[in-house]
């Protein structure tokens, strides 16, 4: 009877030491590793586990030391932050928890930074092809299905298959056309039960979306491209998280959302950020409301998560080495913060660019944006930003007809009032150009049976001021309205499926239309690529006058490139004597179009609606 006794008592006595060690398991550790040698020397370590904050915190690593551990109202969660000397070497530490005489020991590594190349930044000298990685290539047709989620190609909503392999079997296509960078849409994890095709719902902050692929195949994207000299931009989202975040299911904190984590709707009126009249609760339904419920907006005046997510882009810039970021609706988040994101990144890496969406329809209120701009009394720190008053204007300037009428302001005019307002901008280099991207509707039209309006906008882009963006499939004329919805506009590319008939990657698969579209961004693209001008150029325009033309140049170390667009659907003869400024001593040119010389020295004969790009020698 004794023994029996015993024997229980072991046994209760187990199950209490079992469940002991379950109360201090360390179920998340977020970063998982970190670096040594960083500018910043503050590392911050987000715990997870049952009841983990009625635990202590040790760690014994030379050059390493605790500065605070914080509990939050969640007892599930311990934010600890460390200083790491300059001494710190490489290795792993081991981060001890106790709880009465319960003792576990977390492994965390710091690495030795990485000499790969990567965090170059993007400038005015390159420019950005745009993917949506779902609607590109299905490399592994494998990682399609997760979860309860399918593919369903016939619904544009749905996923549909696209993945990081795909993209990287297609380098050399994207290479071949002249691209120097490549932007995709988020990549990292959305596990939400519609699917969130799209990216933009992120459900992990530090892994790659399954069905698009892993860490280490983005790594590889990265280090590939970076060997065909081609940059990495990288889709960030700070503004909301997924409505299924791991996170969502046990929050750290009241405040970790806005609005307690209810759902309060933001008005998407961004002017209110810059209205010297506007009411504070306008401002604060902005940037506190939700961008839909499946989007909870995260509330980065808590300090835990605002350092949280700051060191997130840190370690992707230094984990897969991209080359930038573009933030996606950066006025509804905190400004403060964002101001602070933005200048720890530049601390960290100088050369890095970070481009924010701040969609606006007039040029005024992007310019606004802009760090160091001589309208906001508070700096953003941002380089970069997005011109959508441009791409709004383009569509119309390249579809009506320039006007002979004096004073008119129709057509191409209208291009040259945007670009005349650039004293707006602290830096009108950076600023990223583009016809449509993701959530516009396409630049093409379905009815269009010719180029002219393609070319013209094509040249135009590609030689104007700023970083230009070019959308997939572009390139092959690919049309879509958004009033149809978002999958109308980001459609599947013809030949990325293995069951797709016609195969738009190559030559053959392509109409002839498309190849002469596809052959003319190219020659653009490789010329491009070698036009200091145009690269870093002045630029210097004329106003269209009665001849519906629009005249610019830019200008560098004595090289002048001249670019003419006739607006009209009459061919000009344009008297050349009004642009002596910007010729000079030069008499004439070649055409890099079509690769014949154009006198500039009288007259030059447009036919309608055409265009010259002028290397003038």
């Amino acid at each position: 009877m004794n023994y029996m006794r015993k024997l229980n008592i072991i046994i209760v006595l187990c199950y209490l030491g079992i469940f002991c060690l379950q109360a201090m398991e360390v179920s998340r550790m977020e970063p998982s590793f970190w670096w040594t040698g960083m500018k910043n020397p503050e590392l911050q370590i987000m715990l997870y586990g049952k009841d983990i904050a009625k635990s202590k915190v040790q760690l014994d690593y030379d050059g390493v030391r605790i500065k605070e551990v914080v509990q939050v109202e969640n007892p599930n969660y311990l934010f600890v932050y460390l200083e790491l000397r300059d001494n710190t070497r490489p290795g792993i530490m081991q981060i001890e928890l106790t709880e009465g005489k319960n003792t576990i020991r977390k492994p965390f590594e710091l690495k030795q930074r990485s000499n790969r190349p990567g965090a170059m930044g993007f400038s005015s000298g390159d420019v950005m092809y745009l993917i949506t990685p779902d609607r590109f290539v299905n490399g592994i047709p494998e990682n399609d299905n997760l979860d309860t989620v399918k593919v369903n190609r016939q619904r544009p909503g749905s996923r549909h298959g696209g993945d990081l392999r795909g993209i990287i079997n297609k380098l050399d296509y994207i290479e071949d056309l002249g691209f120097t960078t490549v932007w995709l849409n988020p990549v990292l994890e959305n596990r939400m039960p519609g699917g969130s095709y799209h990216g933009y719902a992120i459900t992990d902050f530090f892994n790659v979306d399954p069905r698009f692929g892993t860490n280490e195949e983005y790594c590889e994207l990265v280090d590939k491209a970076h060997e065909k000299g081609m940059k990495v931009v990288m889709d960030m989202i700070f503004n909301h998280c997924g409505s299924s975040h791991w996170w969502m299911k046990d929050m750290p904190a009241s405040d970790w959302l806005n609005n307690q984590g209810n759902f309060v709707q933001t008005t998407h009126y961004k002017w209110t950020l810059m209205d010297i009249h506007a009411p504070e609760s306008e401002k604060d339904i902005l940037v506190n409301g939700w961008f839909g419920r499946g989007m909870p907006d995260l509330n980065q005046r808590n300090r835990h998560l605002a350092t949280y997510l700051i060191q997130n882009s840190i370690w992707w810039i230094e984990y897969a080495r991209i080359d930038g970021i573009r933030q996606d609706t950066h006025p509804y988040a905190d400004y403060d913060f964002m101001a602070r994101w933005c200048q720890e990144v530049e601390n960290e890496y100088p050369d890095f660019n970070i481009v924010g969406e701040a969609w606006y329809p007039r040029i005024t209120a992007s310019a606004w944006w802009q760090g160091n701009s001589p309208n906001n009394n508070s700096n953003s720190h941002l380089k970069t930003v997005m011109d959508f008053d441009l791409s709004f204007t383009a569509k119309d300037a390249f579809t009506d007809e320039s006007s002979s009428r004096e004073g008119s302001e129709a057509g191409l005019f209208k291009l040259y009032e945007v670009i005349a307002q650039d004293y707006l901008f602290a830096d009108p280099d950076n600023i990223l150009t583009f016809l449509d991207n993701h959530d516009l509707g396409r630049f093409m039209k379905k009815e269009e049976k010719d180029l002219r309006r393609y070319k013209q906008a094509i040249a135009f882009l590609l030689t104007t001021r700023g970083i230009p963006q070019i959308y997939y499939g572009t390139e092959i004329l690919m049309y879509g309205e958004k009033k149809d919805g978002d999958g109308n506009i980001r459609k599947d590319f013809p030949g990325g499926w293995p069951d797709d008939e016609v195969d738009a990657f190559t030559k053959e698969g392509r109409t002839l239309l498309q190849n002469e579209a596809w052959d003319y961004m190219q020659k653009i693209l490789h010329w491009r690529k070698m036009s200091s001008p145009v690269k870093e150029g002045k630029l210097i325009h004329y106003t269209p006058d009665r001849t519906g033309c629009y005249v610019y140049a830019r200008i560098k170390d004595g090289q002048t490139v001249l670019v003419v667009l006739n607006g009209t659907d009459n061919e000009q003869l344009l008297p050349m004597s009004r642009f002596s400024e910007v010729i000079g001593k030069y008499q004439a040119g070649k055409d890099i179009i079509t690769g014949k010389s154009v006198s500039v020295a009288e007259t030059v004969k447009l036919p309608p609606r055409g265009v010259f790009i002028i290397d003038l020698y």
